[in-house]
């Protein structure tokens, strides 16, 4: 891979992890545990607090499970095997790490593992 490919690649994975780390922040209310005092809140609002809360904290594990995946890629590059596949040891398509700079397959071994 091109040098500057590899500091392109680099400074967006940089930036993914930045960006996720804030969204983690920013949500860490939102998944709190919610109030059971009826008196405060109804029945229909807590319930609806419990579906907000559950929505926040699957969020919340989809970025968690995103920011590994960023923190492993800028392992691959600090290690120079980045946009190697982990299955075949091709070479990944710039164009696919450009669309997600986290993939660690081909496509061929991506679709193989689909299927």
């Amino acid at each position: 891979m091109h040098p500057d490919n590899i500091i392109q690649f680099r400074k967006q994975l940089i930036a993914l992890k930045e960006e996720l780390i804030v969204a983690l922040a920013s949500t860490a209310n939102d998944i709190k545990p919610v109030a059971l005092d009826q008196a405060a809140v109804g029945r229909v609002s807590r319930v609806d607090a419990m579906q907000i809360q559950q929505m926040a904290l699957e969020s919340s594990r989809r970025r968690e499970r995103r920011l590994i995946s960023v923190e492993q890629g800028l392992k691959r590059l600090d290690q120079q095997i980045y946009g190697i596949c982990i299955d075949c040891d091709e070479d990944i398509n710039v164009r696919r790490l450009e669309i997600d700079p986290t993939a660690i397959r081909c496509i061929k071994c991506a679709q193989a593992l689909s299927m």
